[in-house]
């Protein structure tokens, strides 16, 4: 059977005046339309081609590359409203539909939304929703504490940003443990953390170098080398300068250095952080 909405290994059967027509196994047949040919292709090719519904909601195939394919999440720009819902650029000649049902809010031309593509079982057409939490699923987790993992970032709440996580999961990832900007729509690795009750994840985005080092000071320890061993900010540097440099709290910012301290990994001075020479 043809897997719409996905990529498929077909055959090529014969040629016509409208393109290619590709079977699977099961002679399930799907036109590749003369724009998508190449010298190279030849009947009995096996080729690799993403299915996809026309305008007419007919099985079609393409070799162009869609951002996103079903089941998955992506983040994709609004391209036009109607009466019905908004359409939404996937990298492919008919834009993708979201009904308003299935917007979390409505949408606008030029916004950008993540977004979940399925298959819709009552119209068998393609569907994209914001409604993201749905579609996630930490009842039986692919993952471990410590595991590096591919995220998505969704959205932004009190406690930090959510993320999906390997295309399946939800996870967390806490605000004062984020050094860099964030926004939805950031492709981004990171690490499990911490699996708390009810499948909860905890996500870093720092890969801890020693697992007694929490994540604030080992990005503090990650500057210092990039800065071949020395931090200008010490305990007498302003809550600015130190925000400045590290986007910490000061307070933050000495609690993390004394623990780094008792383990023996820096130096702290009048003018300054210096990295005790690692073996």
């Amino acid at each position: 059977m043809l897997f719409i909405g996905k990529y498929n290994y077909l055959t090529i059967e014969r040629v016509t005046s409208v393109g290619m027509f590709l079977s699977d196994v099961e002679g399930e047949e799907v036109l590749l339309p003369n724009q998508y040919l190449t010298d190279e292709m030849q009947v009995g090719d096996n080729i690799k081609v993403f299915v996809y519904l026309d305008s007419e909601d007919r099985p079609v195939a393409t070799t162009e590359t869609p951002k996103i394919v079903r089941n998955e999440f992506a983040f994709l720009e609004v391209k036009d409203v109607s009466e019905h819902g908004a359409f939404l650029d996937w990298g492919l000649i008919k834009d993708l539909f979201v009904p308003f049902r299935e917007q979390s809010r409505p949408m606008e031309i030029g916004e950008w939304h993540v977004v979940f593509l399925y298959l819709d079982q009552k119209s068998s057409r393609l569907i994209a929703s914001t409604k993201i939490d749905r579609f996630l699923e930490n009842e039986r987790l692919t993952v471990k504490e410590g595991d590096e993992v591919d995220l998505l970032i969704w959205q932004k709440t009190d406690l930090g940003f959510n993320a999906i996580v390997n295309q399946y999961h939800k996870g967390l990832i806490y605000a004062n443990e984020v050094f860099r900007d964030l926004k939805a729509g950031d492709s981004l690795k990171g690490y499990v953390k911490k699996i708390r009750e009810e499948n909860k994840l905890d996500i870093s985005l720092q890969k801890t170098g020693y697992d007694s080092i929490e994540p604030t000071a080992q990005h503090i320890l990650d500057e210092i080398r990039k800065s071949a061993g020395f931090l200008n900010v010490s305990d007498s540097s302003s809550p600015e300068d130190i925000y400045k440099r590290l986007q910490i709290s000061k307070k933050t910012f000495k609690k993390a250095i004394g623990g780094l301290y008792k383990q023996g990994l820096i130096k702290i001075a009048d003018e300054g952080i210096y990295l005790v020479a690692e073996d």
